[in-house]
């Protein structure tokens, strides 16, 4: 039988240019180009999880803004689940100003807003979950919240998935309930030194493919020419992985499934398809 994906994360509003190449500390260059799009490391996961077939709920925070509307209106009719995403009042919704040079790298900078309001009220919508369920965490929210739901699941017997990013170091017992824990190689360093222990690995290393604790596959190739934008491709890897698990992929099977959907998220702008707000 096939599980439900339910995404606890950020929603981010992202305003993006595109430079020549990244400015050096102290130095100014120009954009071209500004562009609302959809991101939010939480809602580019729920919408690569919705597209590879998964039945998805999103669960965060939006400000009571004409960002966080169009965000909700947006997922809705992706077929996501929002009713677990919370209109706040006092504060914007979260924003993402983002940098992308001619060779397809990005530089960004998160404004969370909203994201920073997750509390016991988003922890609560895990409750529904149960065996064959998946939970989809990253960090871009709250860590005491991200703790909290990944302990309330596994308790109810559903399987977390965590994307360690960006890092930040969590309690031992959570980090050892992640399975997987989806790291880049900087991330795996990381954790490494932490001592922490998850109960499966998963470590990206982007155009080298990837490694689930010993199963190694190589990255779909991509020719350079082809590569237009690499924001989000991490996201489009974990939100298809926790879809592929969802509905009792082998891991070999959902590893493949999450390779070939960030290899697809380089080839078009912006964090999720056809991402205009």
């Amino acid at each position: 039988m096939t599980g439900r994906v339910v995404v606890l994360g950020s929603l981010n509003v992202d305003l993006v240019t595109r430079v020549a190449r990244h400015p050096r500390p102290g130095e100014t260059v120009l954009g071209e180009g500004l562009r609302r799009l959809a991101g939010g490391k939480g809602a580019n996961q729920a919408v690569a999880a919705a597209a590879a077939g998964a039945d998805v709920a999103m669960v965060g925070c939006v400000g009571d803004d004409a960002g966080g509307a169009a965000y909700l209106h947006r997922l809705s009719g992706l077929g996501i689940d929002v009713a677990g995403v919370r209109v706040c009042p006092d504060a914007p919704s979260g924003h993402a100003i983002v940098q992308i040079s001619d060779d397809g790298e990005n530089a960004i900078v998160v404004v969370p807003g909203a994201n920073a309001l997750l509390d016991e009220r988003e922890v609560a919508a895990v409750d529904s979950l149960g065996p064959g369920d998946v939970l989809l965490l990253q960090l871009e929210v709250p860590r005491t919240v991200v703790c909290v739901a990944a302990r309330r699941a596994a308790g109810r017997g559903a399987r977390v998935v965590l994307n360690i990013a960006p890092y930040e170091a969590l309690p031992p017992d959570v980090v050892a309930l992640a399975d997987p824990l989806v790291a880049n190689e900087h991330e795996m360093q990381a954790l490494a030194e932490s001592g922490a222990q998850p109960a499966s690995l998963l470590v990206t290393f982007g155009g080298n493919g990837a490694s689930w604790d010993g199963r190694t596959r190589p990255a779909v190739e991509v020719a350079a020419a082809d590569v237009v934008d690499t924001t989000g491709a991490g996201d489009a890897f974990c939100g298809a992985l926790a879809a592929a698990l969802a509905r009792g992929a082998d891991p070999d099977a959902a590893l493949a499934a999450a390779l070939a959907a960030g290899a697809e998220a380089v080839r078009r702008e912006g964090a999720q398809p056809d991402p205009y707000l």
